[in-house]
């Protein structure tokens, strides 16, 4: 696409209007909003009411003591049995939950909820059996391979929080980690492929064990898959703590009795670095977090789990893939592709010929990556079928008009709306996004908060700004994703987040926002 025909487009497309076929059968409707706003608390029980719960709450929010919040008070359900069990018992134990490429061109796998049951259900008796309990923590350190998401799941099954450290990180990362959060269990791989050519995992892992020793704190098994067969050497496996995924889980029971626990049973502990000071372990709680990630999943993307492919090509080390990965769609019960490798490798055109293997139809990538095939031109695109798309997404920053722009032209064949989704870790779920079928998309603006959110731009003394203004981007009101606090450390929680506004009450996400003269949201960054 030539400097001058995107100069064309985005003069002329400064506003997309939902397309016609796609808001006669969206999920929502505009009618949403108004009825969120007029008892959200009840809008939310109806979020909730799309999952299954084995005791029904009492109480929707308490709200007495802020900024701890507890949701679903009273309710009890497990994340697991909403994300495969539920699923199977329905008669969908066919339906396909995964469609696994590995990065070798020839390394594919299908799951189906069935199949992932039966591994979830073996991993949970393997990491019983190693001494996990509810409660305690466990960090997983992997690949994008189904074992990553067998790993999340297990966990949850068992009430044990899991902390997912993302597998490009180094060994003091992950140590402090390990310490924070006191991990019993590590679940990590020999290794993962990146660019062509496997690369290690495992001897990082025994690096930071030693170091969270170092810390005072004793990382008791390693649970290791077997991925690239590297050999590890023989300082590389140590039998007293070493135990290989393919003689326990793949030898274990596929029955297992599934435990229900409290809404607010702690789920997984993320850590994020921020800006500045050390990494915070945010935590997120089973009942509120997977009725919002479920809720976003199902609404943002307008999915039809019947006939939809979605794709989402986050890494399941960072929030995103946790919410719109594991939790999200899976409560959903919706068919994905799990991608492990690069979007070049082996050639460049890779996640193009994965769409149209797959016929995705729904796909959520970052505008760093959109930039980066901009940069290649629309040749490479253009040599692939993408008529299966109908729905585009992007996470993780601000997309520049331009980024947008071409990503719906070339992508999406002016025929896909756009979903530009602002989130963050410790949100849990996305809270500004258009909304497909409902409301206009803008290159360049997350547009306004979906239904069941209160978000607002304010000024310094937090009044909110008028249209045509900049200003802080606050959360005025409480949502089911927030996170509960962080990892053992409540005054930072509260001095992080809360303080900056404390008199409104707002939550404060560190990032500044300007409201176009339609009132209409442009997230500008951070301000820390």
């Amino acid at each position: 696409m030539s400097d001058e025909t995107l100069s064309n487009l985005l003069k002329e497309d400064r506003r997309f209007e939902p397309p016609a076929d796609l808001a006669a059968n969206a999920n929502l409707t505009e009618e949403a909003y108004a009825r969120a706003e007029a008892d959200r608390e009840g809008f939310w029980a109806e979020q909730a009411d799309r999952l299954s719960w084995d005791t029904r709450w009492e109480r929707v929010l308490d709200w007495d003591d802020p900024p701890f919040a507890k949701w679903f008070v009273g309710g009890r359900l497990n994340a697991a049995y909403n994300c495969v069990d539920r699923h199977v018992e329905a008669g969908n134990g066919d339906k396909v939950a995964f469609h696994f490429v590995g990065e070798p061109i020839d390394d594919k796998q299908t799951i189906t909820y069935a199949e992932l049951q039966d591994l979830v259900c073996q991993a949970a008796n393997t990491l019983t059996d190693l001494g996990v309990q509810t409660g305690d923590r466990v960090a997983i350190y992997m690949p994008m391979i189904p074992e990553a998401v067998v790993a999340m799941l297990a966990c949850a099954r068992l009430g044990a929080p899991h902390t997912v450290v993302f597998g490009g990180f180094s060994s003091d990362a992950l140590a402090s980690r390990l310490e924070d959060c006191q991990a019993k269990v590590v679940v990590t791989s020999d290794g993962g492929y990146r660019r062509g050519a496997p690369s290690a995992l495992k001897p990082a892992v025994d690096e930071a064990v030693v170091k969270a020793a170092d810390l005072g704190h004793t990382v008791e098994k390693v649970l290791v898959v077997r991925r690239t067969g590297q050999d590890l050497g023989a300082d590389g496996w140590n039998p007293d703590i070493d135990v290989w995924w393919h003689e326990s889980v793949e030898q274990a029971s596929t029955e297992h009795a599934c435990e229900f626990f409290d809404a607010e049973h702690p789920l997984y502990v993320m850590y994020t670095s921020g800006t500045t000071g050390k990494p915070k372990g945010i935590l997120h709680t089973t009942g509120g977090y997977l009725t919002g990630a479920a809720y976003t999943h199902w609404s943002v993307f307008d999915l039809k789990p019947e006939t939809d492919v979605y794709w989402c090509t986050a890494d399941i080390g960072w929030v995103t893939g946790h919410s719109y990965i594991v939790y999200g769609p899976l409560a959903n019960g919706a068919t994905q592709v799990l991608y492990e490798g690069t979007p070049d490798s082996p050639e460049r055109g890779r996640w193009w010929d994965i769409i149209e293997e797959y016929g995705v139809t729904l796909f959520y990538t970052a505008p760093t990556a959109i930039r980066s095939f901009m940069k290649q031109g629309r040749e490479i695109p253009d040599g692939r079928d993408l008529s299966s798309l109908r729905l585009l997404g992007s996470v993780g920053e601000p997309i520049n008009p331009e980024a947008y722009v071409w990503y719906r032209h070339v992508i999406g064949g002016d025929r896909t709306p756009v979903v530009d989704t602002w989130w963050q870790t410790e949100t849990g779920m996305i809270m500004i996004s258009p909304l497909p079928g409902v409301t206009h998309g803008k290159p360049g603006s997350a547009m306004i908060p979906i239904p069941g959110v209160a978000a607002d731009v304010v000024t310094e003394e937090g009044s909110p700004v008028g249209n045509g203004n900049g200003g802080y981007l606050v959360l005025t009101e409480p949502w089911p994703a927030m996170l509960r606090t962080i990892w053992g450390d409540d005054e930072r929680f509260k001095e992080t987040y809360w303080s900056r506004f404390a008199k409104e009450g707002f939550y404060f996400a560190g990032d500044g926002a300007k409201k176009d003269e339609d009132g209409d949201l442009w997230v500008l960054g951070r301000v820390d």
